[in-house]
């Protein structure tokens, strides 16, 4: 990675955690923060749905990012990351659908009846 490259990744970084506490707060999730009070057989799943949100609010927001943004190379690097972060919401969505077998099952409803409305 060169340096422009480092910087830019850099500056992202200082902006999502900027970001997220301040400028675009009001489109982020609110995500748990007192899960680790939690003592019950459930909370591995709310963990994993919890991470689910933070990634799909980093996706939204290296998206929104990319569409703003004039500098070409800072769109791809955006855009990169956000796809990055979409495995991720596989990679929690397969370890839930382990976890949550009626989570598993809706899904599956859900993926038909969309088959059944769209074709």
């Amino acid at each position: 990675m060169n340096n422009d490259a480092k910087e830019i990744r850099s500056q992202i970084n200082r902006l999502k955690n900027f970001g997220r506490k301040n400028v675009i707060q009001e489109i982020l999730s609110t995500i748990p923060t007192n899960l680790q009070n939690k003592n019950d057989k459930n909370i591995d799943k709310q963990i994993l749905r919890s991470a689910i949100l933070a990634e799909l609010d980093a996706i939204n927001l290296y998206e929104q990012m990319s569409e703003i943004t004039k500098n070409e190379n800072l769109k791809k690097i955006l855009l990169d990351i956000a796809k990055e972060e979409k495995t991720h919401v596989g990679e929690f969505e397969a370890l839930l659908l382990e976890l949550d077998k009626e989570q598993q099952q809706e899904t599956e409803e859900g993926k038909k009846e969309v088959d059944d409305l769209i074709g």
